[in-house]
């Protein structure tokens, strides 16, 4: 018999820039051992994911974690009260400091987490990813950290063009001068902040890792993939699961020294020359998940055990060849709908007509 449980899930903006709150749930509907009752927590009314069919039983709005961890953990306090949450799965970069922080506080309202370690989302961020990769023994790119429009001119002589500039949390976009550089300089860091990470262009092919530590140096789920399609946001549209043992090799042996916990994303470019570059780490469970579980390893299934204290048995097998093609695809809905998600916070069952 399986068991219930009430899951609330972030990350419903399944748009072209998607979160990974869909597939993560669509991942928990097709779980062997729990019926979950999913709450969908959106921070924009015109998320997508409250609006499909089948996915989200009932959504409530929550504020945005900048404007206060207080504010935030009360609404989920609110929520819990009426729902009973189970078990929590905050899926963007930018909420995870505030959930980590408050993991304690959560599970006296009785909501389990299963989230990466502060020391452990702190050493990976992309502006100290060459020191992770020295402390760990991977290959980074260079990397520069801007803080200010002056230190774009000092670059050339260091860098040869193109170049990545990213965010410290979101965006990455390829520079062929010091122009372009500026532009993307000046709309990242109204959205995300500084610093503005210059991190050196290595060719080859992108290839992605998703991955599960248990939090004592173990691999509980890992799945590699090939970017099929990739769009100017330099999200994978297309993807296919893969044979590679040494990419696997080094995700195994970065879960175990890191002691890795929680759901991860590793993505590295393979040179012509079969060497891996790490250019970045998600602490998170990636948007391209269900590809995972379409091949054989339910990850986000395995993550609620993690979290429920619940014994998991590491999954070393998956299929490769599965390929994954993500679409648009236009829903009608109601204005009544909207109306009611924007005047109480809350909306519950959505069901649309096709």
């Amino acid at each position: 018999m399986k068991k219930e449980l009430c899951i609330a899930v972030t990350g419903l903006n399944n748009t072209d820039n998607p979160g990974p709150g869909i597939p993560v749930i669509r991942s928990l509907r097709e779980s062997k051992e729990f019926n979950v009752r999913i709450i969908g927590l959106a921070y924009e009314n015109l998320e997508p994911g409250i609006y499909m069919n089948n996915m989200v039983d009932k959504t409530y709005q929550i504020p945005y974690p900048s404007g206060g961890s207080d504010a935030l953990l009360e609404r989920i306090q609110y929520i819990n009260s009426k729902e009973n949450i189970d078990v929590l799965i905050p899926n963007f970069d930018a909420e995870l400091y505030t959930f980590m922080k408050a993991e304690q506080r959560l599970l006296e309202m009785g909501i389990h987490t299963f989230l990466p370690t502060i020391h452990q989302f702190e050493e990976r961020h992309k502006a100290v990813l060459p020191k992770f990769g020295e402390k760990y023994g991977i290959n980074v790119p260079k990397s520069t950290n801007l803080t200010s429009v002056a230190d774009i001119r000092k670059l050339k002589k260091e860098y040869q063009f193109p170049v990545l500039v990213k965010g410290k949390f979101y965006d990455a976009h390829i520079a062929y001068n010091e122009e372009q550089i500026t532009s993307y300089y000046n709309k990242i860091s109204s959205k995300w902040g500084l610093p503005i990470i210059i991190q050196e262009f290595v060719k080859g092919t992108e290839v992605n890792v998703v991955a599960l530590g248990d939090g004592e140096g173990n691999t509980i789920g890992a799945v590699p993939m090939r970017k099929q399609f990739i769009t100017d946001k330099g999200k994978a549209w297309g993807g296919i699961t893969i044979k590679d043992d040494q990419m696997l090799d080094l995700t195994h042996k970065l879960i175990e020294n890191t002691k890795w916990r929680g759901g991860m994303e590793l993505e590295m470019i393979r040179t012509n020359e079969g060497k891996y570059y790490m250019i970045e780490i998600n602490p998170r469970i990636p948007a391209w998940v269900y590809l995972a579980v379409g091949a054989g390893q339910n990850i986000p299934e395995a993550l609620v055990k993690l979290a429920m204290n619940e014994k998991v048995e590491a999954m070393s097998t998956y299929s490769t060849g599965t390929m994954f093609v993500r679409y648009s695809y236009d829903m009608i809905g109601d204005i009544s709908q909207f109306e009611k998600l924007s005047m109480t916070g809350e909306l519950e069952n959505i069901h649309i007509k096709a």
